[in-house]
C-alpha cells in the first residue's frame, strides 16, 4: 500500500521498496533487480519470485497478489515495464516525457505520476484515459489511488507551498473536490481499502488527518509528537479501517485507533475527576483555535520503539496466521513483524526479523497450490477469468475487504472487462508491445 520508497544510501543495494495493496506480498528493489514475497507467516519468508533482467530497479509494484508486476529502473526512468512475472514475459511498456517518480494500481487503473503531470490508463487494455497536466511542482511523486475499483480516487498535492489536496475520480475522470488539509506542503496521503477515508500529513509531520471521501469533511485529528519535526515515510490504514500507522525518520512508529465517538455518552456520577473534566473540556472553548485543538487531539494507541533511527522505512498493518501484525520493512534489507494488541494497545512486541536480501525460499509451486489457476492472458490477470462456473460467487481475494486467499468473493466485486484467453489474442497484444521509440505517454 505503500509506493516504493527510494532509499539511495541504503546498505547492500536495497534500493526500494513496497506493499501490494492488501499487505499480502512485499516487493524489494536492488541494483541486480527486484524480488517479490509473499507474507502469509510470521516464522518463515517466502520468496515468490526474483528477476535480475532489469538491473537498477527503482520501482517495483505488484497488483494484489497476481501475476502482474510493474517495473521502472534507473537505466530507462522515464520508461514503465509491465511483466507478467510467471508467465516470464513483458506485456508492455510505456515512455513519457520526464522521469516516473511513482505508480499506482488497482484493478481499474494504473497512474504514473511524474513531476508535473500524471497519466491515467486503463489497466485491462493499457490504453491512456486521462492526462493530467501542469499539476504543481511534485518532486517525490506523492499520490494515492484508493484500492477500491468501484471508488477509484486518486489524491495528490493541489499546491506546492500549501497543504491543499486535489482530489480526481479515477472512473468518471472528474475533478471531484480539493481539501485545504494543512498549512505546509504535504508529505503523505493514503486512502482506506473502501477508498472512503483519506489520510494526509504535511512536511512538519506533527499532525495527521482524516477525511471523508468524496465530501472532504475533517473525521480525525491525530497529534504524532510536538517536540521536533519529523519527515513521514509511511502512512497506512489497517484493512478494517480501525487503525492508522505512521513511520518516520525518527526510531518510533504510532499507531492510532480511529475510534466512532458519539455525544448520546450516559451521564457520569458526580465525582471530582468527573467534575474536572468537565471544566477543562469547557475551558477549551475559550483558548485559541491552536491550543484547544492541541487539547482534543488524540494521542498514539501503540507504538513501536525501532533499534535504528535515521533509515527509510515503510509499515503496514495486517492480518497473519490470523492475528493482527505490524510489519516494518527498512531500507537496509529487514522486515520487523510486531503483534499489535487490538484491545489495549501499548508497546508492540517483536516477534520476527527476516532479511531480504539473503537467499530467500522459493514459493511459487506453494503459492500455485494455493491460489486458483494462473491467468495465461493480460486481461485475465487484471480481471479475472471469464471461464469460471456459473455461479454468483468465486474463489479468491477481494481489494473492498481485504478478504483472506480461498474465501468466497462475491462476482461483482471484481473489476469488469473485456477478458481474451487465447495467447494469440493478447489484450494488449504482446506482439505489439515489445520495442518501440521513446515518447510522451507512448506505448513502446
Amino acid at each position: 500500500m505503500e509506493a516504493a520508497a527510494e532509499a539511495p544510501g541504503a546498505p547492500a543495494a536495497l534500493s526500494c521498496f513496497s506493499y501490494n495493496q492488501d499487505c499480502t506480498s512485499l516487493a524489494i528493489g536492488t541494483t541486480t533487480g527486484y524480488r517479490l514475497f509473499s507474507l502469509s507467516s510470521v516464522e518463515q519468508l517466502d520468496q515468490v519470485h526474483e528477476s535480475n533482467e532489469i538491473p537498477d530497479v527503482y520501482i517495483v509494484e505488484r497488483l494484489f497478489s497476481s501475476s502482474l508486476v510493474v517495473v521502472v529502473s534507473h537505466a530507462k526512468p522515464q520508461q514503465m515495464n509491465v511483466y507478467h512475472f510467471k508467465k516470464g514475459t513483458e506485456i508492455c511498456n510505456y515512455s513519457y516525457s520526464s522521469k516516473i517518480l511513482s505508480i499506482r494500481l488497482n484493478r481499474q487503473r494504473l497512474v504514473v505520476c511524474l513531476e508535473e503531470s500524471i497519466y491515467i490508463h486503463n489497466i485491462k487494455d493499457m490504453k491512456l484515459l486521462k492526462t493530467i497536466m501542469d499539476t504543481p511542482p511534485n518532486t517525490t511523486g506523492l499520490c494515492a489511488l484508493s484500492i477500491n475499483h468501484a471508488n477509484s480516487y486518486l489524491a495528490y498535492p493541489g499546491s506546492a507551498t500549501s497543504g491543499e489536496i486535489a482530489l480526481y475520480d479515477g472512473n468518471t475522470l472528474k475533478t471531484a473536490c480539493t481539501i485545504p488539509a494543512h498549512e505546509g506542503p504535504l508529505a503523505a496521503l493514503t486512502f482506506n481499502s473502501t477508498g472512503s477515508k483519506l489520510a494526509s500529513a504535511s512536511e512538519k509531520g506533527t499532525v495527521i488527518r482524516v477525511f471523508s471521501i468524496p465530501g472532504g469533511q475533517k473525521l480525525y485529528e491525530f497529534r504524532r509528537g510536538m517536540k521536533r519535526y519529523v519527515n513521514i515515510s509511511s502512512l497506512v490504514f489497517s484493512m478494517d479501517s480501525q487503525f492508522l500507522c505512521a513511520s518516520s525518520n525518527t526510531e518510533t512508529v504510532h499507531i492510532f485507533k480511529l475510534e466512532h465517538l458519539t455525544d448520546s455518552r450516559p451521564e457520569e456520577p458526580p465525582t471530582w475527576s468527573g467534575y474536572m473534566g468537565k471544566m477543562f473540556q469547557a475551558a477549551t472553548n475559550y483558548l485559541p483555535a491552536q491550543v484547544s485543538g492541541m487539547m482534543s487531539q488524540d494521542r498514539a494507541f501503540a507504538t513501536v520503539r525501532l533499534n535504528i533511527s535515521g533509515q527509510r522505512n515503510i509499515c503496514a498493518l495486517s492480518t497473519i496466521q490470523k492475528l493482527p501484525r505490524l510489519l516494518v520493512t527498512t531500507s537496509d534489507g529487514h522486515l520487523y513483524i510486531y503483534n499489535l494488541d487490538p484491545q489495549d494497545g501499548g508497546e508492540c512486541v517483536l516477534i520476527k526479523n527476516h532479511s531480504l536480501l539473503g537467499s530467500g525460499k522459493m514459493e511459487e509451486n506453494k503459492e500455485n497450490d494455493l491460489q486458483p489457476p494462473v491467468p495465461q492472458s493480460y486481461a485475465a490477470t487484471v480481471a479475472r477469468q471469464s471461464t469460471v462456473p456459473s455461479t454468483s460467487t468465486m474463489p479468491g481475494y477481494s481489494e473492498d475487504g481485504g478478504a483472506l486467499r480461498g474465501e468466497v468473493i462475491p462476482e461483482h466485486e471484481f473489476a469488469t472487462g473485456p477478458v481474451c484467453l487465447d495467447d494469440e489474442n493478447e489484450f494488449p497484444p504482446i506482439i505489439l508491445c515489445r520495442g518501440g521509440q521513446p515518447g510522451k505517454a507512448k506505448r513502446s
